[in-house]
């Protein structure tokens, strides 16, 4: 028996969240506020190259260690699964958007600043109910995902607090894109496979219901 690194973009993201968290606790106090939280509104600059960097570095942010342990739960549950299922590259590319989305929103529209890795987990826990998912069906994971966690946050954004509901709200959203698209994309590639014409004449279909 060996260890094995398993998944590698949920494992290296949480370390270097871990390593950032650790640095501004015990090394550089302040590291999270100059580098690792995005701008809101009333602070962003469009002349300031620093400020676009942080619309996604932010997810590597987090005020402490209870706030980075909650996160990476998820993350760390969630992650290896996706990972799996859609990819290593996929994951990178839909965490990736899904911070930029999430950074840039927060900077044109909302004026309060943005940290931590929320919006990802609510992506990932919604693209988690597509994991299975078949063709031509709509899991009924994937609705009560929708109705449990992004009606509760829909609600809980007319409270007045320290979370970003939007964010949860925006990541949800992300994740609800992300798993719909591939879908359709898959069929499509599917509905295009059993078309093409197959060496021994014939589609994919036809030479399959030959064979049964």
């Amino acid at each position: 028996m060996k260890l094995k690194y398993n998944a590698p973009v949920t494992l290296t993201f949480a370390l270097i969240c871990t390593a950032v968290v650790a640095a501004d606790q015990y090394l550089v106090p302040g590291l999270i506020d100059g580098l690792f939280t995005a701008e809101g509104s009333t602070t962003f600059r469009y002349d300031n190259i620093p400020a676009y960097t942080r619309v996604f570095s932010y997810t590597f942010g987090h005020i402490g260690w209870d706030h980075l342990l909650s996160n990476l739960t998820l993350i760390l549950l969630l992650g290896p699964i996706l990972e799996e299922r859609f990819g290593s590259r996929s994951l990178v590319f839909m965490m990736f958007i899904t911070s930029v989305i999430n950074g840039l929103i927060n900077a044109f529209f909302f004026p309060t600043e943005l940290v931590g890795s929320s919006g990802l987990v609510f992506m990932m826990i919604v693209l988690s109910s597509f994991t299975n998912i078949r063709k031509g069906e709509i899991p009924l994971t994937f609705l009560v995902i929708i109705s449990l966690y992004m009606a509760r946050e829909i609600f809980a954004a007319f409270k007045y607090d320290d979370i970003s509901q939007i964010s949860h709200i925006i990541g949800g959203t992300c994740g609800s894109f992300f798993g719909l698209f591939r879908q359709v994309l898959k069929d499509h590639q599917s509905k295009a496979a059993a078309k093409a014409p197959q060496p021994g004449g014939g589609t994919a279909s036809t030479q399959q219901t030959i064979v049964m």
